[in-house]
């Protein structure tokens, strides 16, 4: 493994730290910084709430390229938790109550989210409609009948924080802003046990807006059931399962070659009314849930993946490359699925598109945040699709899908960096190799300015401080010292370093070994077990000279 971020991808992270740790107000009394993104794809996702969630889909990815360094990432995932918990993070279920009243003037370009028959006194998508018959008003946000996109991308979203940072704060009780600025009262494990349970009473799925069934939120709600089970040793999941069934004997419809004919955008079950597209747009419906469903259930999520692309032509290099849809957020989606599936010949054509067409930039007073503008005239990338299409940036072939599969719980007890004085020092990359006991830090510059400045950052979870031998940029390194039974600190520069941490992990564990043989077979010899190192006083390096640079 040599993992590490790439400088477009630290650009992105410096950005949504940012925006992530400047505080403002989403209690019903105020009003969201205006970088979160409300205004993509209308009508359903025109809330910031889901700029809080995409925000996060780059950080379990970005946890297993630094799985030694990560305080970042959960200080990010906190702070997008905090929100969500918030009166503008359930705002359209609080305020969006019984019918649409305007759903008789829709624009042309939303007429076509609606079931032909219904247009003119139909709520469309994104109206949530609290208070519809038969439920009545649910003042709850989570606990409600409907609202499972709501509760379901929560979910996902505590359980990235989880994936990330390791602890377990958000299962104690937090609170929920309601309707009417009521309180309620939910822990993580709560949310998945009401998602799970839920579930189990309506196989067809829980609906989102009163009263839509959405394959993609309910794909959504599932892949954050997947990497709680993961995480916490839970046993949630298997309600997806059983609905990935159910959709295929239900909403999925086949040609007589076996071939995606039909397949639902959303189901209404009172109006028993399945609203999708048609042919060769029915694509974009099956496409949608795949970055959700592959990691899931990888066979169903290619054959929906494949077939999209194949309607569309996007894997036939023979024809031009089409949209269909104004809304990039599929490309984006697309190229995602492309990437983690291992189709470079469609992820070729995507990514040269986005870079011709996704408006990439360098930003900021000393030009060191990056994302994408999609050609809009707007002071900065636009939240929701830059973030997805940022995800594409960092996920190589197989990275989405493993984050949410195979959760890295190992590097909760490895070392790992601590203290780093973010973001004037950036971490480039973070990893342990087990077999050798070395810990791999590369340091980069995170803000100009502060090149060459006086830093530290800790090092911590070591089996033995003291035996600890560290190399920069390739010579014996000096400046450091113990600070508590499992932690040494660095001092270094704000400078583009790479360090090679010898923590003697595996020496300790071939000497524990050891140690087990003789227990169990007197006759066993030890070996020399431990070597225990002292930083040479005398060494000296370019990373060891004050001020110095690699």
């Amino acid at each position: 493994m040599d993992a590490h971020l790439s400088d477009r991808t630290r650009g992105w992270l410096r950005f949504v730290w940012d925006k992530a740790t400047t505080a403002d107000d989403w209690s019903s009394s105020g009003e969201p910084h205006a970088w979160w993104d409300r205004d993509s794809s209308a009508p359903m996702c025109t809330f910031p709430r889901f700029d809080l969630g995409e925000t996060a889909y780059i950080l379990p990815v970005l946890a297993d390229q630094t799985p030694a360094w990560r305080e970042v990432y959960a200080r990010i995932a906190d702070e997008l938790v905090g929100r969500h918990t918030t009166f503008w993070a359930a705002a359209d279920w609080l305020t969006l109550i019984g019918h649409d009243p305007d759903r008789d003037k829709y624009p042309p370009e939303w007429l076509g989210f609606l079931p032909e028959r219904l247009r003119g006194h139909y709520d469309a998508p994104g109206w949530t409609g609290n208070g519809i018959d038969p439920w009545g008003l649910q003042p709850d946000p989570i606990g409600a009948d409907g609202n499972l996109f709501f509760r379901g991308f929560f979910n996902l979203l505590l359980s990235v924080y989880r994936s990330v940072a390791g602890d377990t704060k958000w299962e104690r009780p937090f609170d929920v802003t309601g309707y009417r600025d009521r309180r309620f009262s939910w822990t993580h494990h709560g949310i998945a046990e009401f998602l799970n349970l839920q579930w189990k009473e309506r196989p067809q799925g829980p609906h989102c807006e009163n009263t839509k069934i959405w394959p993609f939120c309910l794909s959504a709600a599932g892949l954050g059931l997947q990497l709680y089970d993961g995480v916490s040793g839970s046993a949630f999941h298997g309600v997806y399962d059983e609905w990935v069934e159910y959709a295929k004997k239900h909403y999925l419809v086949l040609d007589a070659k076996g071939g995606l004919q039909n397949f639902p955008f959303y189901y209404d079950p009172i109006e028993d009314e399945m609203c999708g597209f048609p042919d060769p747009m029915v694509a974009f419906a099956a496409l949608s849930i795949t970055p959700y469903l592959v990691p899931q259930n990888p066979e169903f999520g290619r054959f929906m993946y494949e077939e999209a692309v194949r309607k569309i032509g996007w894997n036939d290099p023979s024809k031009p490359l089409l949209s269909l849809f104004p809304d990039p957020r599929f490309l984006s989606v697309g190229l995602l699925v492309a990437q983690d599936l291992g189709d470079e010949t469609t992820a070729k054509r995507l990514r040269q598109h986005a870079e011709e067409q996704f408006d990439p930039r360098w930003f900021g007073d000393e030009d060191d945040r990056f994302g994408w503008w999609f050609g809009l005239d707007e002071p900065w990338p636009r939240g929701q699709l830059s973030a997805l299409q940022m995800v594409c940036e960092a996920a190589g072939p197989g990275a989405w899908s493993r984050a949410f599969r195979e959760p890295n719980l190992d590097k909760f007890t490895q070392p790992t960096v601590e203290g780093v004085d973010y973001p004037s020092l950036a971490i480039r990359r973070a990893w342990n190799d087990p077999e050798d006991g070395v810990l791999h830090v590369g340091t980069r510059v995170g803000t100009p300015s502060r090149r060459g400045g006086t830093t530290t950052f800790r090092v911590t979870k070591l089996a033995d401080p003291a035996a600890v031998e560290i190399h920069c940029d390739a010579e014996l390194f000096a400046r450091w010292r113990v600070v508590g039974e499992d932690a040494i600190e660095i001092e270094t520069e704000i400078a583009d370093y790479e360090f090679r941490i010898a923590t003697r992990a595996r020496a300790v564990r071939d000497a524990e070994e050891s140690a087990r043989r003789v227990t169990s077979d007197p006759s066993a010899t030890t070996g020399e077990g431990a070597r225990a190192y002292r930083p040479s006083p005398a060494a000296t390096c370019g990373c060891c000279a004050a001020g110095g640079s690699a």
